[in-house]
């Protein structure tokens, strides 16, 4: 068994893929329209998704936004440099919701962005991204 796909619902797809593709380098994988069920699936990661897992964007066509709710926490990505990471993305518009620095209670070095729908993503050095 394996994790394939963590699915996240967008309101502009084509903004979120640009978010995730120039801001954390995943690749778009595929991307397919559903006319008869008038939504929209794209896959990106940093990998084939036969052999990591992947990210699926899903694009209901007459959706704009949704409630994020209370149980979702956030997507975590391993970075070279979390405070390098951070200022890039500072520098093209993303919002930060916490600066890079340790993590409450610890020494691994963190930070969070928000992507266009409000998700948190959290950033984590590479050597340590199990945390």
């Amino acid at each position: 068994m394996r994790l394939l796909h963590t699915m996240l619902r967008v309101g502009n797809l084509q903004k979120s893929i640009d978010f995730y593709t120039n801001i954390l380098n995943m690749r778009l994988l595929r991307q397919k329209d559903y006319p008869d069920g008038k939504f929209t699936l794209a896959f990106l990661g940093y990998g084939d998704k036969e052999e990591n897992t992947v990210l699926e964007l899903t694009y209901n066509w007459d959706v704009d936004s949704y409630d994020l709710g209370t149980g979702f926490g956030h997507l975590a990505v391993a970075v070279d440099d979390v405070y390098e990471a951070t200022e890039k993305a500072r520098q093209q518009g993303v919002k930060i919701l916490r600066d890079a620095g340790p993590m409450n209670a610890g020494t691994t070095i963190i930070a969070f962005l928000e992507d266009p729908d409000g998700y948190p993503i959290e950033l984590l050095n590479e050597r340590r991204g199990d945390e």
